[in-house]
């Protein structure tokens, strides 16, 4: 496994994977990596001859007052996990390599970056969508791996990635959860042994629309007052926001007629998670 900071270390390596044949994938983090980062890694390497993985916590995605300085970092543990999963090539670029000095244009979201996470923190998918578009033009990937965990994040770079017609297919990954149900984040680090046992209450929220659905209830507004009113009940936990939405579009269903997706964001003392699931009714 190589490991490189500038972009064109990074550029002649892939080229070199190109001249062979190889088919290339990207998987973008911002390290601190989990079980949920080494399951994108996985599905790389099933899916591509040589696999590229970039560590770069980026801070035009974070707000004022937001966690950038405190974000979690761990390389020397990031590189000896993304060895071990068969990772080819880790690319860990500084923020000036990134971001020329006089760097002035970025990449706007549209209207899928303007509800929920966009509203609550604005400017943040811009940050989001200028990075994501940089690395797929440095590493030009056949494949890029995103986690369904940010789901509004993977509708976004989907919808920019047909918009602008990038030669990239973008692959979505599953979840993954520990047994009691909270969804893998770098952010989980920050709670507290009692935020912690209160952070489950994330997914009980969306398992309690879930079976709402599955039993034939099509009303998403009652579905999503039901989540609201479950994680009312956990005296830790202040919640942001709770819906139910069209998957491709993200906005507000009023009733469950086909794919759905519900979204739940919640505070706890100072630690943000955000969570979704599918939903499909049994009716």
């Amino acid at each position: 496994m190589e490991r490189v900071g500038s972009i064109e270390e990074v550029r002649q390596a892939v080229l070199a994977a190109r001249r062979e044949g190889k088919r290339i994938a990207l998987v973008p983090t911002m390290g601190a990596l989990h079980a949920g980062h080494l399951s994108l890694v996985d599905a790389a390497c099933k899916r591509a001859d040589y696999v590229v993985v970039s560590i770069f916590v980026n801070p035009t995605q974070f707000g004022p007052g937001e966690d950038f300085a405190a974000y979690p970092r761990d390389l020397e543990r990031d590189f000896d996990l993304l060895r071990s999963e068969g990772a080819d090539l880790v690319f860990t670029p500084s923020v000036d390599a990134m971001y020329a000095a006089d760097a002035q244009v970025t990449v706007a979201p549209g209207p899928l970056g303007d509800v929920f996470e966009g509203e609550i923190r604005p400017g943040h998918f811009s940050g989001v969508c200028t990075v994501v578009a940089k690395l797929f033009g440095i590493v030009q990937p056949d494949l890029a791996f995103f986690g369904e965990k940010d789901f509004q994040q993977l509708a976004i770079v989907k919808r920019m990635v047909c918009d602008l017609d990038l030669p990239v297919r973008i692959v979505a990954c599953p979840i993954v959860r520990v047994p009691d149900g909270l969804a893998l984040s770098s952010r989980n680090v920050y709670l507290s042994a009692g935020e912690r046992h209160a952070a489950t209450v994330l997914y009980r929220a969306l398992r309690t629309a879930e079976t709402l659905a599955l039993g034939g209830e099509t009303d998403a507004a009652l579905l999503a007052e039901a989540m609201r009113a479950c994680i009312a009940e956990e005296p830790l936990a202040t919640l942001d926001y709770a819906a139910v939405i069209d998957p491709a579009t993200l906005r507000t269903l009023d009733v469950l007629a086909g794919p759905a997706r519900a979204l739940v964001a919640v505070r706890l003392g100072e630690t943000r998670l955000i969570d979704n699931m599918p939903l499909s009714t049994g009716a």
